[in-house]
């Protein structure tokens, strides 16, 4: 570490846990596809024994999806920041933040450990998975339901939101990076336009459904299991959210990566059940089961396109290896899907042509 940005750490800790603590060391933690990088601290002579560093990119001021900037005035505030405190005024749990240090690169953030929701999922029973992911939902309906209620009009996640213009920026992400250059061809004409027709169709649909506060990337490698005893969900990476749909989160939740290995369909279908109680039992507008049901399959079908162009996108484009081993489970969720939604077989026919295997 550079001497004089283990200064500035030295100042923050001092800062926060006094001066008889100090900095006994780093380590790189593994990031994801986000332009941030994190390392935990390790502390000595007081405060916690670590502390997690958020390490920022740039300025840190820009949303970290290009596609979301639609502020009519340059951000003056961290967007991290910014939905921290309104999350922690409803009472989410998200880590506690520490230290402001965004103006020299960096903040200080509560560690809440090294386990995934999605990992520690992974050797649980059935029954053992079913309530894991029901306190995620339950962390989602307060989000959505209550966090919705409270609008603040300072929330930068209420000044943006899905529409039509956004859904049919991450198809055309699909067309692009999924077929177009992955590929290395255009699209046919005919090809082209019954997909962008399938396309509008969905977005259009999507775009005239109520929306509610999402995180947006509600998947269950942002969502950490910390503790024993009760098996506390923490949520994190949320500054990315926006009003949307009422399940958008849902279908990520139930569906990102290689996450059906584990949702099961008959689960799935439980889980998208349980949510619909939740959220009346919170008191959340009034919405069928078979209403919520529609919802959430198309919303799945717009995100399982959207991921494979992404996932190209980050391996094509920006050399970050490892991704496309989820393309696959994303194909079988888009089959599975369409097997719900008959009127766009046709755009499972187009994928199979372009991904026979």
């Amino acid at each position: 570490m550079e001497i004089q940005r283990q200064q500035v750490i030295e100042t923050a800790i001092k800062t926060v846990w006094g001066e008889q603590a100090s900095l006994a060391g780093m380590t790189p933690l593994t990031g994801d596809a986000s332009s941030r990088s994190y390392a935990r601290v390790s502390l000595q002579d007081a405060g916690p024994a670590t502390t997690v560093m958020m390490i920022l990119s740039g300025s840190g001021l820009s949303v970290s999806s290009d596609e979301l900037a639609v502020f009519a005035e340059p951000l003056k505030e961290l967007p991290y920041l910014n939905v921290y405190r309104f999350l922690r005024s409803l009472g989410m749990r998200v880590p506690e933040t520490y230290y402001d240090g965004s103006r020299d690169g960096f903040l200080l953030l509560e560690d809440i450990g090294d386990a995934p929701l999605r990992e520690v999922a992974a050797g649980k029973s059935a029954q053992e998975v079913e309530q894991l992911y029901r306190q995620a939902i339950d962390q989602l309906v307060l989000l959505q339901v209550d966090g919705t209620r409270r609008r603040d009009a300072n929330c930068i996640a209420f000044q943006q939101r899905f529409d039509r213009r956004l859904f049919m920026w991450e198809f055309e992400h699909f067309i692009e990076w999924g077929l177009e250059k992955r590929e290395g061809q255009p699209l046919s004409d005919t090809e082209g336009r019954e997909l962008r027709a399938m396309f509008e169709r969905i977005s259009s649909t999507l775009d005239r459904a109520p929306t509610f506060l999402n995180h947006r990337d509600y998947h269950s490698w942002n969502l950490f299991v910390q503790g024993e005893q009760d098996d506390t969900i923490r949520v994190i990476d949320f500054q990315d959210a926006l009003l949307a749909p009422a399940t958008y989160d849902l279908e990520t939740l139930l569906n990102d990566r290689d996450t059906p290995t584990i949702i099961t369909p008959t689960l799935e279908h439980a889980l998208v059940e349980y949510y619909h109680a939740a959220w009346t039992a919170r008191g959340g507008d009034a919405m069928s089961r078979e209403q919520v049901w529609e919802e959430y399959n198309l919303c799945l079908l717009q995100k399982a396109c959207k991921v494979v162009g992404r996932f190209y996108f980050l391996e094509l484009e920006k050399g970050k290896t490892g991704y496309s081993r989820y393309i696959p489970p994303t194909l079988a969720t888009v089959r599975r899907v369409v097997a719900r939604l008959p009127q766009y077989r046709r755009l499972q026919e187009i994928i199979a042509a372009h991904f026979p295997e």
